[in-house]
């Protein structure tokens, strides 16, 4: 049997928990990134259950510097087949002030957007010698909809977006694949600190059986549910003026 590596970082809650345990088979070595210990013993116990060969290694993600030098590390121990770099910070700010703190918005820009380009500019190094493998970057519908609640959260997932087409394109010819998963709300840890409105939210399994889905028939955009998807698409059509308009309307935490 051939065996599968995949790297799953923030694997102990939420979306990557459950991709984790989507991926673990008798026929996978997963390699589990997390920040709580704890947590991260658990997702490794619950995969191993499945029958999958599991390492893990607690990891801040705000330690950007570090990443390059770990992932070269297991790569080359065991070369990674897919890379799922899920980490990120949520969280809005509060209606009372003008603006984010700054150190928050350094937290936030520094897991959300630098850690995952350092992380896919060095495992796609590690791919592209292979001739293959999958990145997955895990964005949100923040990445298309501006959110006032959270603007650094927002402008992080919208620069991840862009950086996620613009290294798939330049990967093709190495025969490697960058997907961007954009989910709306998800019933995680994140998403619970959120106070406003979560419409059409599913639970983290349910997305993490569509992102697996969709990884292996090797997509490059998946959006979801479905009706986020359309929204998306439509989103970008709206008059500039209607959409401040419901943008300033939007409920604040």
């Amino acid at each position: 049997m051939t065996r599968t590596t995949i790297l799953v970082t923030g694997a102990s809650s939420g979306i990557g928990a459950a991709l984790a345990k989507a991926y673990a088979s008798p026929g996978a070595h997963l390699i589990l990134w997390g920040r709580n210990a704890q947590r991260l013993d658990q997702s490794a116990r619950d995969c191993r259950a499945l029958g999958a060969a599991v390492q893990t290694l607690q990891f801040d993600l705000r330690d950007a510097g570090a990443i390059a030098g770990h992932i070269e590390t297991y790569d080359d121990a065991t070369p990674i087949d897919i890379a799922i770099l899920n980490a990120g910070l949520g969280g809005t700010a509060s209606a009372k002030d003008a603006a984010e703190s700054a150190d928050r918005a350094f937290e936030v820009a520094t897991v959300n957007f630098t850690a995952q380009v350092v992380g896919a500019n060095a495992v796609a190094a590690c791919m592209a010698k292979r001739g293959r493998g999958n990145i997955v970057l895990m964005s949100s519908v923040a990445d298309t909809i501006p959110l006032p609640i959270a603007p650094t959260y927002a402008g992080s997932k919208a620069g991840l977006k862009m950086f996620a087409e613009s290294l798939g394109v330049r990967l093709e010819r190495h025969g490697v694949v960058v997907t961007l998963v954009s989910p709306g709300f998800v019933d995680t840890p994140m998403s619970r600190q959120v106070s406003t409105p979560k419409p059409f939210m599913i639970t983290a399994e349910a997305a993490a059986a569509i992102i697996k889905r969709k990884i292996d028939s090797r997509k490059t955009r998946i959006v979801l549910p479905l009706l986020y998807a359309v929204l998306l698409t439509l989103f970008p059509w709206i008059p500039g003026p209607v959409r401040r308009k419901v943008l300033r309307a939007m409920p604040r935490s």
